[in-house]
């Protein structure tokens, strides 16, 4: 499954703006995405996240719906600093069956094994998740407007990392030919 960027849409499709990362995902599997780019939806299934997380990405976008008690609807680029996360006693085991929270994958994931990737978490700020117990299908119209927006500023980091991960790679090479050349020179 590996590969250079995978972007994970992440959500509940039966408890409303929930669905956010799931609906982002799927506005991105309709686009054409360079190669080497995975977009996958990992709706509530935390643990198939976690171990997706251990595996050898540049860069993980998490796409979710995320209270940062802002307007409904806004959106927001986070790199979540990952500093302790695999410590003993920092991972909280206790992942809810009919949700999933970015952060508390992470955790899982450090306690698995180191993260070597890149983390971004790209947000909305939901409106409604629903009742509690009867849920709500469908987005609000507040976050059903900013899935494309969504969509459009994911495409826009995906360009800004492949081209950073593009002028490392020539700068490691030009390295390399002139060490080769100091070296043959002599």
């Amino acid at each position: 499954m590996t590969g250079t960027i995978l972007i994970a849409g992440i959500g509940n499709i039966f408890l409303g703006d929930d669905a956010f990362g799931v609906e982002v995902a799927r506005s991105l599997l309709r686009r054409t995405l360079p190669t080497g780019v995975l977009v996958r939806d990992f709706g509530i299934r935390g643990f198939d996240l976690a171990y997706a997380l251990l595996e050898p990405w540049h860069t993980v976008i998490l796409v979710d719906a995320m209270v940062r008690n802002e307007a409904p609807g806004t959106l927001f680029v986070l790199e979540p600093d990952l500093t302790g996360l695999g410590e003993p006693g920092v991972a909280n085991m206790d992942l809810n069956p009919h949700g999933m929270d970015p952060m508390r994958v992470l955790k899982l994931a450090a306690s698995y094994g180191p993260i070597a990737s890149n983390i971004f978490v790209v947000g909305c700020e939901p409106k409604d998740f629903g009742d509690e117990f009867e849920g709500r299908t469908g987005l609000t119209p507040q976050v059903q407007s900013a899935v494309e927006e969504a969509s459009n500023m994911i495409e826009e980091l995906v360009a800004r990392i492949l081209a950073d991960i593009k002028a490392h790679s020539t700068q490691s090479q030009t390295s390399v030919l002139v060490t080769e050349n100091r070296e043959g020179a002599s």
